[in-house]
């Protein structure tokens, strides 16, 4: 096959008579004939820039030569392969200034969580006295007596545990008491009633077992004649 970078020259005139070939048109090309008819394949192409280069039929050797030479230069200069996207910079911020900015309100979260679990699971309340109370003369006959114990404490949220026991050999369950923050004062209150005739002397007593240990009892005589 013919170099298709060769100009294309008119081939001499025939022998009178034999073989005659009509003259080619004027837009005829002698590398569009080469390129057409050639069986080699097209290499593929390599995007640089915007631009196609082929590495095959048709591209010297001094071309490829000079696309290697920029090529290494735009490596050298750039630190990337050319048509390579740039290193972005990182747009992350640094944990220092993540800390300064979201420092205060971590601490004021944290104190919150601990004034909270400190009033829920902190000291209960702090009992100071306690006492217990009734009408002395007692109730009539067949009549209820109401015994009152008063508990004083410093204001604390908490809870009083307690138990009332009887002169008559019976007690209560153990009872709960619960305070609110700033009630330094609890009433607990005792029901006993009485039927019958005749005259007996009572006794209630309050037993306190936490937060602290205290006792506290009051006597009465119920009477009906």
């Amino acid at each position: 096959m013919s170099d298709p970078r060769l100009p294309f020259r008119t081939p001499p005139p025939p022998p009178d008579g034999e073989g005659h070939t009509p003259p080619p048109p004027e837009d005829y090309s002698a590398t569009a004939l080469a390129s057409h008819w050639s069986e080699l394949p097209d290499a593929p192409p390599d995007a640089v820039e915007g631009t196609v280069l082929r590495f095959g039929p048709g591209v010297t050797a001094a071309a490829r030569e000079r696309y290697e030479r920029d090529r290494t230069a735009a490596v050298w200069h750039t630190g990337t392969l050319p048509g390579a996207g740039a290193p972005t910079a990182g747009t992350g911020r640094s944990p220092a200034a993540g800390l300064r900015r979201y420092g205060p309100a971590a601490l004021v979260l944290l104190a919150v969580l601990l004034f909270l679990g400190w009033q829920h699971h902190g000291p209960g309340p702090t009992v100071r006295d306690v006492s217990v109370d009734t009408d002395p003369a007692g109730p009539g006959c067949d009549g209820t007596a109401v015994v009152t114990a008063v508990v004083r404490t410093d204001g604390r949220p908490g809870a009083l545990t307690y138990r009332w026991v009887r002169s008559d050999g019976t007690a209560s369950e153990t009872l709960t008491e619960r305070l609110a923050r700033g009630q330094d004062r609890a009433r607990l209150r005792l029901l006993w009633t009485f039927h019958g005739e005749g005259s007996h002397r009572a006794r209630a007593e309050l037993r306190l077992s936490s937060p602290s240990e205290h006792r506290a009892a009051t006597d009465f005589t119920y009477t009906c004649p």
